[in-house]
């Protein structure tokens, strides 16, 4: 059995601060790479299907005869991977991953191949009753640390230009499962987006954010049922309330991949299946967005 959790909780490499990690998690927006979820959130990740949809829901759309090349990760590494997070400590785990990097897989397809990937296959563990409890959370915790010593390492080269795109992300609020909004935002941060997230988020301090910064993008993520209604109106004020009144609103996770239709019912601008997906889908919708209004 993997350690259990407290004190023994591994510690990584000099590159992750023992500050930032221990940093308590406000209820302000978090700019990237300095939030951190602690332990007790993950326990409540697992109970809600592990990590609602990491990603929003990477797609289960790796073929085993995919062809490897040194810039991919093939189905079979991404498989054997994922019982390493329940045997070894983080500092380890960080080393395999680093052999990914080492022969040119990049960081993106890390995130969204590898740890994705095997987060949800502890989810499947879990409910084939091959792991217990702490060794799914420990396991989960263990790609989180690597997921952010990753991203520490190797920063998003973005560009001088000052008109960035910006975006809000949150779980909806009322739900605590935070990571996968973490990680969706890591993912756009890394694309050269003003990104930020916010932790379990209460409806006034995630409208009054809104109401003060002009963002052009919010993304939600639903993984708890959440009654269509309630969805829609807090889209709706999202709207009224924004400083941007063009701003985009998506939404993902569990319960809106589970019910696409869902979208066009609550009001939001689309959906996507996986990390990428959404930031090709936000990238259009901000472009449209922009274009003067005698274009059309």
């Amino acid at each position: 059995m993997a350690t259990g959790m407290g004190n023994s909780a591994p510690a990584l490499s000099a590159g992750s601060s023992q500050g930032d990690r221990s940093r308590p998690r406000g209820r302000s927006p978090v700019p990237r790479n300095h939030g951190w979820i602690p332990e007790h959130e993950l326990g409540g990740i697992v109970q809600g299907e592990i990590i609602p949809r990491l990603l929003m829901a990477h797609a289960r759309a790796a073929s085993p005869a995919r062809t490897a090349h040194p810039g991919a990760i093939t189905a079979e590494e991404a498989e054997s991977f994922a019982p390493l997070a329940c045997r070894l400590e983080a500092d380890e785990l960080l080393a395999e991953v680093e052999r990914f990097l080492g022969r040119g897989v990049s960081v993106e397809a890390v995130f969204v191949e590898l740890l994705a990937t095997s987060a949800r296959r502890l989810g499947d563990f879990w409910e084939e009753d091959s792991c217990d409890f702490v060794d799914v959370t420990m396991g989960l915790w263990r790609l989180q640390e690597v997921m952010r010593e990753i991203a520490l390492r190797s920063p998003a080269i973005v560009s001088a230009a000052s008109a960035r795109p910006s975006a809000l992300f949150a779980p909806i609020p009322g739900d605590q499962h935070s990571f996968g909004a973490l990680m969706v935002e890591e993912v756009f941060a890394r694309a050269g987006w003003q990104s930020e997230v916010l932790f379990e988020p209460r409806r006034r301090e995630l409208l009054r954010c809104l109401a003060d910064r002009s963002f052009d993008l919010a993304g939600l993520t639903v993984s708890c049922d959440c009654p269509s209604g309630a969805l829609a109106d807090l889209i709706s004020a999202i709207r009224s309330v924004s400083r941007n009144p063009a701003i985009r609103v998506i939404i993902g996770g569990r319960t809106i991949n589970a019910s696409p239709c869902l979208v066009a019912e609550v009001g939001a601008d689309g959906t996507a299946p996986d990390a990428q997906s959404a930031l090709s889908l936000a990238e259009r919708l901000v472009s449209i967005a922009q274009l003067p209004a005698d274009s059309f």
